[in-house]
C-alpha cells in the first residue's frame, strides 16, 4: 500500500494534532481531523496560550532565518544570545530531575529548530518575545531563560494558521466529533468509534494519531491520580480535554507511561471560570512574581519567587500555591517594579488591590491575616542585600539572608508606594502522565510492542516532562512529535 492509499484520522484539535494532520498529508494520506469541540471552541489547549516555542539555535542568524523580517535595527539592540542543544537538553534534564526520557527528549531537542523552520513552509509566522521574555536595560534587550519566539497572534494565531493550512491541503476536519474507542483487532488498530451529531459510528483507517490532550479537565481523573485538592483547580484551558485519548489506548492495552501524579500548574487568577475562556486567553495567569513577594493566608511567604527564571519555576509554583490554605495567595508588588509587570496584570478581569499603605493594603487583601503580612513584610525588607545591583536579565544574585524561606534573586524591599497585590490560586494547564511512545510515535502495549497503526503525540505522551517544565516546550513537543506521529502514520 502506498501512503496515496492510507487514510490517517487524527483524533484532537490542537498543536499536536495539526502537525500530525499536516505531516501526514504532506507524505500523501488522506487525512481527516477529528476535533470534540465546536467550531467556535477549536484548538484544544493551543488556542489559550501565548504561542512562545522553545528550540535549540546557535545565534542571531538562526533566529533570521525563523524570523526574516527582523530588523538590522531589532538586531543592533538585541542580545538574542545563543540556546544550543546542549543547553536545551540540560535544562529538560535539570527540571525534570533527570527522570526524562533521554531518547524523547534527544529528539525533542535535535528537531525543534528544524521542526519550526517545517511549520514556517506551513505558513506559521514568529516574532520575538520582546517584554515578556526581554527587558530593555541600560539601552538593549536581552533575551533569557532560552525562550525567544512566538507564534505570530499566539496560541489563536497558531490555531487559525494551522487550520486554514489544513484546509487549503485538503485535509478533511470534522469539529463536534469525539472519538470514545478504537476500532482493533489481533492485527491492530483499523480506525475509531465517534459520537457526531447525536449518533455513534465507525470510521475506518489505516492509522490514527491521537493527539486529544491530557486529563486536566477531568475533576475525577485529577482527584484520583494527582492527589487530594485536585478538584479544587482552575482549568487553565480547554474544557474537552478530559482524558479521552489515553483512556482509549490503555483500553487496548496500551502502556502508560511518565508522571501520573505530576503536571503543569501555575499561577492563576483567584476568581477566573471553571476552564479557560477564549476571549481572555492565558491573560488570567500572574507570572510575574520573581520581581515580588507571595504570601499565603497568614501573610507568610512560602516560595522562593526568585530560585529561578519564571520559565523554569511558574509550571511548579501552581502545586504549591494549591497546598496553601484556601488554595490562595496574593502576589505583592510596589511602585519600583510596576513597570515590569507583564500585560496580563493589566486586564479588566484581574482581582487586584492597591493603596498607598501597607497597612491598608492588607485590609484589602481577604483571607489575610493583616498582621502575619506586617511581620513578614518587615522582617523581608530587613533581610534583603540593597548592595547587590538589581537587574531583570539575568539572576542578578540579588538575595534576602537569614529568612527561612529566602530570595535568591531580584529581592527588593517592599516599600516604596502605591503597593499593589493579586489575589492568586492553582490553575492547571496539563497533565504529565500518558501514553508510551517509540522514537516514531507509535504507541507500545505493556509488553513494550508496538501497537500497529496506533500513534500519539501532544500533551498525552508521557515520559517528558516530570515534577516541572520549561516554559515553552510543550508547543515544541507537540510539533515535533506532531511530525514524527502524521510521517509515521502515512507509512513514510
Amino acid at each position: 500500500m502506498t501512503a496515496a492509499d492510507r487514510h490517517v484520522i487524527v483524533v484532537g484539535g490542537g498543536n499536536a494534532a495539526m502537525c500530525a494532520a499536516l505531516a501526514a498529508r504532506e507524505s500523501g494520506a488522506q487525512v481527516t481531523v477529528l476535533e470534540r469541540a465546536p467550531m467556535a471552541e477549536r484548538g484544544g489547549n493551543t488556542a489559550f496560550t501565548a504561542g512562545a516555542m522553545r528550540f535549540a539555535y546557535h545565534g542571531v542568524d538562526d533566529i533570521r532565518q525563523l524570523v526574516p523580517d527582523l530588523t538590522d535595527e531589532q538586531v543592533d539592540k538585541t542580545d538574542f544570545g545563543s540556546y544550543d542543544e546542549a543547553a536545551f537538553l540540560e535544562d529538560m534534564a535539570r527540571v525534570t530531575e533527570y527522570r526524562c526520557d533521554p531518547e524523547l527528549v534527544e529528539l525533542l531537542v535535535t528537531r525543534s529548530f528544524p521542526t519550526l523552520m517545517w511549520m514556517r513552509s506551513k505558513g506559521v509566522q514568529f516574532v520575538p518575545i520582546y517584554g515578556r521574555q526581554a527587558f530593555q536595560f541600560d539601552g538593549r534587550f536581552t533575551f533569557w531563560g532560552g525562550l525567544t519566539l512566538e507564534a505570530v497572534g499566539g496560541g489563536p494565531g497558531l490555531v487559525e494558521t494551522e487550520w486554514a493550512a489544513a484546509e487549503r491541503e485538503g485535509i478533511q476536519i470534522r469539529c463536534g466529533a469525539r472519538a470514545f474507542a478504537l476500532l482493533h483487532d489481533d492485527a491492530g488498530v483499523k480506525g475509531v468509534k465517534v459520537h457526531e451529531a447525536g449518533r455513534s459510528v465507525d470510521l475506518p483507517a489505516d492509522a490514527v494519531v491521537l493527539a486529544a490532550g491530557g486529563f486536566q479537565a477531568n475533576p475525577e481523573w485529577r482527584t484520583r491520580y494527582l492527589g487530594p485538592g485536585w478538584d479544587l483547580a482552575k482549568v487553565r484551558g480547554t474544557r474537552f480535554n478530559t482524558g479521552d485519548g489515553i483512556r482509549m489506548a490503555l483500553d487496548i492495552g496500551a502502556s502508560s507511561y511518565g508522571n501520573w501524579s505530576g503536571c503543569h500548574a501555575v499561577g492563576w487568577d483567584r476568581n477566573a471560570p471553571e476552564f479557560g475562556d477564549l476571549k481572555v486567553g492565558d491573560h488570567y495567569q500572574k507570572h510575574s512574581y520573581p520581581w515580588g513577594i507571595m504570601v499565603n493566608a497568614h501573610g507568610q511567604r512560602f516560595v522562593d519567587e526568585g530560585a529561578d527564571f519564571r520559565n523554569y519555576t511558574y509550571a511548579k509554583y501552581g502545586r504549591r500555591i494549591l497546598e496553601q490554605p484556601h488554595q490562595l495567595t496574593w502576589q505583592v508588588f510596589d511602585a519600583k517594579v510596576a513597570h515590569l509587570l507583564r500585560d496580563e496584570y493589566r486586564i479588566r478581569q484581574v482581582t487586584k488591590v492597591k493603596a498607598d499603605t501597607l497597612e491598608d493594603l492588607a485590609k484589602k487583601m481577604d483571607d489575610v491575616d493583616d498582621a502575619g503580612f506586617l511581620a513578614e513584610i518587615e522582617h523581608y525588607n530587613e533581610a534583603v542585600r540593597t548592595d547587590i545591583p538589581f537587574n531583570p536579565n539575568v539572576k542578578d544574585g540579588r538575595r534576602t539572608v537569614g529568612l527561612p524561606v529566602d530570595k535568591t534573586n531580584w529581592a527588593n524591599t517592599v516599600d516604596q508606594p502605591p503597593f499593589e497585590a493579586y489575589a492568586v490560586t492553582a490553575g492547571i494547564t496539563f497533565t504529565f502522565g500518558g501514553l508510551r511512545i517509540d522514537n516514531r510515535a507509535r504507541v507500545l502495549d505493556t509488553g513494550g510492542a508496538i501497537i500497529p497503526g496506533l500513534h500519539a503525540c501532544g500533551e498525552l505522551v508521557g515520559g517528558l516532562f516530570y515534577f516541572n517544565y520549561p516554559g515553552g516546550t510543550g508547543l515544541t513537543s507537540g510539533s515535533v512529535f506532531g511530525k514524527i506521529a502524521g510521517e509515521a502514520a502515512a507509512g513514510t
